[in-house]
């Protein structure tokens, strides 16, 4: 299998190539300086400048682009676009490093995350961006995505347990009442997925169990 991990030198791409590395798939760094990561191959180049070229040949693309300032949070949606207009009618996936605050809390789907009282406000402009993006992508039913939002707590530095649950569009809690993962961990969940590819054009979540 061949992956391309856009973003590859972020905290959380970095994880996810290494996990693919050890599992012995063929994976290339798709970064815009220095390859900062496992990967034995690169691709050097900024995501608008990529080419359905480029992308040519693989079998899935990771999507691990973030922006956090105010500036470029609309960079959520126009990547997104970009991407999926490169892979618009090819087989090949495209598997996205989504946000917990657009997680639904009710079993109605009227309620967001991002919409209840504890929620940060700091984190708000965020995940209004990253639901933005998320929407827009719905309504791509020309490419084969997965959207993979991670738990509210999402730990960059935390350990590596090898576990955890598989949820859907509402925020899962696991066995001690917590929605909590480590990028480690939401790292073997995207691989998984760019394996087994069960949830085609759909938004599925992780939690640690």
């Amino acid at each position: 299998m061949k992956i391309a991990v856009i973003g590859a030198n972020g905290k959380a791409g970095r994880l996810i190539v290494k996990e693919a590395v050890q599992r012995g798939l063929d994976v290339t760094a798709v970064i815009r300086g220095e390859n900062q990561t496992e990967a034995p191959k690169a691709i050097t180049k900024d995501l608008f400048d990529l080419t359905a070229e480029d992308l040519k040949g693989f079998d899935v693309v990771i999507d691990a682009f973030g922006a956090w300032t105010e500036d470029t949070l609309p960079l959520h949606s126009s990547s997104l676009k970009k991407l999926c207009d490169l892979l618009s009618g090819t087989a090949i996936r495209l598997l996205v490093v989504g946000g917990a605050g657009s997680l639904y809390v009710d079993s109605q789907h009227t309620t967001c995350l991002a919409d209840s009282p504890d929620f940060p406000d700091g984190f708000k402009p965020l995940a209004a961006a990253m639901a933005k993006a998320l929407g827009e992508l719905r309504q791509r039913n020309d490419v084969q995505w997965t959207y993979l939002s991670p738990a509210a707590d999402f730990q960059a530095d935390g350990v590596r347990s090898g576990n955890y649950l598989l949820g859907g569009e509402e925020l899962t809690l696991n066995s001690h009442g917590k929605s909590v993962i480590s990028y480690a961990d939401y790292a073997i969940a995207m691989i998984d997925e760019a394996e087994n590819g069960q949830h085609i054009q759909q938004r599925i979540s992780v939690v640690s169990d």
